[in-house]
């Protein structure tokens, strides 16, 4: 019997060491290399530094080009029976070619967050203005959703915006948050005690912009606060692509210490106390607080930070929108090893019931074996996106013809 294959387009090479969304990619690798699936991850992104050795994992790797037949050639030597898009944009880039060399594959959104609920609350916070979801960035992620088999939603948050606000149907939509691993009890045991640990900490991703205003509001509005009320504290910064303007935000007289890139983020959050998260805006779920939880260490944060993670549990720790309130809050944490203690005990509750990755693995999988084999009458309840399939077919097949068609005259 052959393999059944699964080819992942990718925005970029994934970096687990880097972001989340990383993590995300090798995750759903993962589930399906253990269902005996032949995974293909092909991206025209360039390979980096930290780029994840997937062919160590069992994953074939394929560089690709942009607007380029080789990627029609690659899809005719697969002929994947599921093809996931890792984000809306590479849905637009390639989706078509799919359809056109293989139509009766699956076709799988990783939406990783709704990028057009990130921009508008960005915006939102920039202007003042209200709260505008209906933008042409909405209309353009909405619509590969709807051209898709199958949309994978981070967050429950997300799930009830797409069902509600844009009226998608449930059909189209798997909640799938991170997979990730039972906290055991002897893994509590072997944690870091609150004794061994030091200072408060903050980690991410530089060039995913959340990350960095909230290095900057925490730099400004809430380090300030702390060290009036806690002057020997110390916080720790680290992330990667932690470029010249985050860098620069290094002061040892304030003990406000800028390491960059962290070799490992969980080993690197397990030497600390309290992580301060006092995010902003954003979607999705944030991996730092996974990481967090996994090292068994506490996080202060605010609701956009928090949102969708626990459901009806408590929060590792404390979640509050006020400068003032989120101050207090993690001196109480820093200092109160009991309180500690019980916020690091929510984490490891958290992570068993709402992450666990051999449960939920087991629910998507089941979906997509029923997907694979009613695909035909599930496209039919879905006409829509057959209709939106069929124009962006027509309209961006010959865009990326005739782009293709320079590029060839401008290398002769």
């Amino acid at each position: 019997m052959n393999k059944k294959t699964l080819l992942i387009i990718g925005l970029v090479w994934p970096e687990p060491r880097s972001s989340a969304a990383g993590t995300r990619i090798i995750q759903l690798a993962e589930l399906f290399l253990a269902r005996s699936y032949q995974v293909t991850f092909a991206s025209a992104a360039s390979k980096g530094e930290f780029s994840y050795p997937l062919e160590e994992m069992g994953v074939a790797e394929q560089e690709v080009r942009l607007n380029d037949t080789g990627f029609n050639t690659l899809l005719k030597e697969l002929m994947p029976d599921i093809v996931l898009f890792d984000r809306f944009a590479i849905e637009e880039q390639y989706g078509w070619r799919v359809q056109q060399e293989c139509p009766d594959a699956l076709r799988i959104l990783d939406t990783e967050d709704l990028h057009c609920l990130r921009h508008a609350r960005q915006q939102a916070i920039k202007t003042g203005k209200p709260l505008d979801l209906f933008t042409d960035l909405a209309k353009r992620e909405i619509a590969s959703v709807l051209r898709c088999d199958l949309s994978l939603i981070i967050s429950e948050y997300e799930m009830n915006i797409l069902r509600e606000q844009f009226h998608v149907d449930a059909s189209l939509l798997c909640y799938l948050p991170f997979l990730e691993d039972e906290i055991t009890e002897k893994k509590i045991q072997n944690w870091k005690g609150f004794e061994e640990r030091e200072g408060f900490v903050f980690i991410g991703n530089y060039l995913h912009e959340p990350n960095w205003n909230t290095l900057q509001f925490l730099k400004t509005r809430i380090w300030p606060l702390l060290r009036k009320k806690l002057p020997a504290a110390v916080m720790h910064i680290y992330g990667a692509y932690a470029a010249a303007k985050v860098m620069q935000l290094h002061n040892a007289k304030e003990n406000f210490y800028v390491h960059g890139r962290a070799g490992d983020a969980r080993e690197t959050i397990a030497a600390h106390k309290v992580l301060l998260a006092p995010i902003q805006f954003g979607a999705g779920l944030k991996g730092k607080f996974i990481d967090a939880m996994q090292s068994g260490t506490p996080a202060v944060t605010t609701s956009a930070g928090a949102e969708a993670m626990q459901g009806e549990l408590d929060w590792n720790g404390a979640v509050t929108d006020d400068p003032a309130s989120f101050v207090d809050e993690a001196i109480r944490l820093y200092e109160d090893k009991n309180l500690w203690l019980s916020a690091q005990r929510n984490g490891a509750r958290m992570i068993n019931e709402r992450y666990e990755k051999i449960k939920l693995g087991a629910v998507f999988l089941e979906t997509i074996d029923s997907l694979l084999i009613n695909y035909k009458a599930h496209r039919n309840h879905n006409f829509i996106g057959q209709i939106l399939q069929y124009q962006t077919l027509s309209s961006s097949k010959y865009m990326s013809l005739w782009i293709e068609e320079k590029n060839k005259n401008s290398r002769v």
